[in-house]
């Protein structure tokens, strides 16, 4: 389907009806027969509730939604039928299905998680836009699953057959089949909440029930070697089926796939990363993040919260992503890892995830700054504005570029990531307390709070602008508390009601709370003065990140040397994102005199954007817009006196 028909029935269809399948507190408590057991600070609203105004983050969500419609449904199908029988491939027929190419490919054994990703991705866009395209696409690949389900025995469904399970089981090499089976459960879930389609619901109990016939059985030493392979978060979907349902079996499964080895050293407050596969180990904890949700564990509580801090404080390049070729690495010499393979995009999927959980617990502002931090970086940067191809790493070594998939030949995990994460821009703007509304990020908005009989809109060019702007629109008036994040970034906001200033009492890295009966009409207007900071190295001083307030900014530093079919990966070799060869060019101008108390003399500001000039000439543009050339994010730093 053409772009330019999917932009017109965007905002002409009527609101969606479900939520999401990573289960937040506060959405969808109708659906689920066991609640949250545990004291919140702050609730989600539902996606269908935030529309996304005209700007940066909406763009991003069109183009994701073309790609998406782009792919047939038999196309995402045909591995599926051409395992269980299905497909009748007779002579001409198997010219008629296009085949999907990369890790969908009828040969790999990880093939289906993309129609995973896509059931979820379909979802999330029909709560996001109300569009009918996303609900009927996602309902024909429910039913052609259902199709194939049916004629399998037991429940099991997937586009490879069940020996890729027992060969897990039995301990043989095999890649993570019950990691792309996650996707699946997710994806189905994530059709019945957001989409309300009933059938997938059937179809994914269908899967649990084979899923506890095949595991109960199984001996503890079984279990155990069977889990060190990657499983991905298919235990957060057992817990989640278990809240749906109530049915015990599910919260059974869950605990099956409690990986001991990973799990209690956190437990015990131990960084014991080591260099283990980075986006193995987050889904793990975002598991116990939903334990604790269910159930009221207080150690899964605490170690989703030590994991975190320790992701945070230790892990974390600037622009919010982490891990190096995947894995983690000793961040005593952090400097080592700057490499063409660092931030591998669904780790960073996954901590914001982790980081939507632990915002309900505390409403914590830090943790709303990472989430700022990351989704503008690194999310918002992963699309490529020109095709809406993703790249899988964000590469931080100076003179690489990103590298972006291709539609026909690709399917990396980053892609399927991708067509859910430009589908949910809208999730983390607001939350809501029993009396109170939080504005966690500056996002173009629209939001309908039905309850309090409340519509906000929020109007902003933010980063590009320091001020953003609310209107209130009330069916009747209504004391509220309005709580307006005050960034660590920020210097100290001006904050106005009706035209008339509000003194700001509060410090940076809090929320500036607004307490007062609301008329309709009125409205806020919040400046809140950015500036340019250089984010050190922890292990390195003299190597440094630009930021301007939240923003990562990066060297520009042309095409030179980019040889095709730059800036695109080469499907014709062997993991090529993984080993991709960025021919960097000698004596590119990396180094950047510094001064702490006059940034101002070392970065002119050019233009009302972020476009920024070194002394030497070098153009400075926010890292989410540079693109197809290459860039510098870390500078060798040179003091000046």
């Amino acid at each position: 389907m053409k772009k330019g028909i999917i932009i017109s029935l965007f905002w002409g269809m009527g609101m969606a009806t479900g939520m999401a399948q990573s289960v937040y507190p506060g959405i969808c408590e109708r659906q689920f027969r066991v609640s949250v057991q545990v004291p919140l600070a702050a609730e989600s609203f539902d996606l269908q509730d935030v529309r996304l105004l005209p700007g940066r983050f909406r763009d991003n969500m069109m183009r994701d939604s073309a790609w998406m419609v782009s792919i047939g449904a038999d196309r995402l199908l045909h591995g599926f039928r051409t395992t269980a029988g299905v497909f009748a491939g007779r002579e001409g027929g198997y010219m008629t299905v296009k085949k999907l190419g990369g890790w969908e490919s009828l040969d790999c054994e990880l093939r289906g998680h993309t129609t995973g990703h896509m059931l979820s991705a379909l979802a999330l866009m029909y709560a996001a836009t109300g569009s009918d395209v996303f609900k009927m696409k996602g309902d024909s690949l429910v039913a052609g699953l259902a199709e194939v389900q049916a004629v399998g025995t037991g429940g099991y469904l997937s586009a490879y057959p069940e020996e890729l399970i027992n060969r897990n089981i039995r301990g043989e090499s095999v890649w993570a089949p019950w990691y792309t089976l996650h996707k699946l459960f997710s994806g189905l879930i994530d059709q019945y909440l957001y989409a309300g389609n009933a059938q997938a619901l059937d179809v994914v109990r269908k899967m649990g029930d084979w899923a506890y016939g095949k595991l109960r059985p199984l001996p503890e030493e079984t279990r155990r070697k069977m889990i060190r392979n990657e499983f991905g978060g298919i235990n957060e979907s057992f817990y989640n089926l278990y809240a749906l349902t109530g049915d015990e079996r599910y919260r059974w499964l869950a605990g099956f796939f409690y990986h001991n080895d990973v799990i209690d050293p956190l437990k015990e407050q131990r960084d014991d990363l080591g260099t283990k596969h980075t986006n193995t180990f987050i889904p793990k904890v975002l598991a116990e993040a939903r334990n604790y949700e269910l159930t009221g564990d207080g150690d899964s509580k605490a170690l989703s919260e030590f994991f975190w801090h320790t992701m945070i404080g230790r892990h974390t390049f600037a622009p919010g992503c982490s891990s190096d070729k995947e894995h983690y690495f000793d961040p005593d010499e952090f400097s080592k890892h700057i490499s063409g393979y660092t931030g591998e995009t669904c780790c960073t999927y996954n901590m914001l995830k982790l980081s939507r959980h632990l915002f309900c617990w505390e409403a914590s502002p830090e943790v709303a700054d990472y989430y700022e931090r990351a989704l503008y970086n690194h999310i918002l940067g992963q699309q490529d504005p020109a095709t809406g191809m993703v790249s899988y790493f964000l590469p931080l070594q100076s003179g690489t570029h990103k590298v972006y998939s291709t539609p026909e030949n690709s399917f990396w995990c980053c892609v399927g990531s991708g067509f859910e994460s430009h589908a949910k821009y809208a999730e983390s703007i607001y939350y809501r307390g029993e009396d109170c509304l939080y504005v966690n990020l500056f996002i173009p908005s629209e939001l309908a709070w039905k309850e309090k009989g409340l519509n906000l809109r929020q109007e902003t060019r933010f980063p590009e602008e320091e001020t953003t702007r609310l209107t209130l629109a009330l069916e009747t008036s209504r004391r509220l508390a309005v709580k307006l994040r005050y960034p660590s970034w920020s210097g100290r906001p001006t904050v106005r009601v009706n035209g008339k200033s509000v003194r700001v009492k509060q410090h940076p890295g809090s929320y500036i709370t607004l307490d007062r009966r609301w008329e309709d009409g009125d409205r806020i207007e919040v400046t809140y003065p950015m500036r340019l900071t250089m984010e050190r190295m922890p292990d390195n001083p003299r190597k440094g990140a630009l930021l301007y307030g939240p923003v990562v900014l990066a060297g520009v530093l042309g095409t030179e040397g980019m040889q095709p079919p730059a800036p695109y990966s080469n499907p014709f070799r062997y993991n090529d994102y993984y080993t991709y060869d960025y021919h960097i060019p000698q004596g590119l101008p990396c180094s950047l005199p510094w001064d702490d108390r006059h940034p101002e003399r070392v970065l002119k500001r050019t233009g009302k954007g972020l476009a920024f000039v070194t002394e030497s000439g070098v153009q400075v543009l926010p890292l989410y817009d540079v693109h197809r050339q290459r860039y510098v994010v870390y500078w060798d730093c040179m003091e000046q006196q």
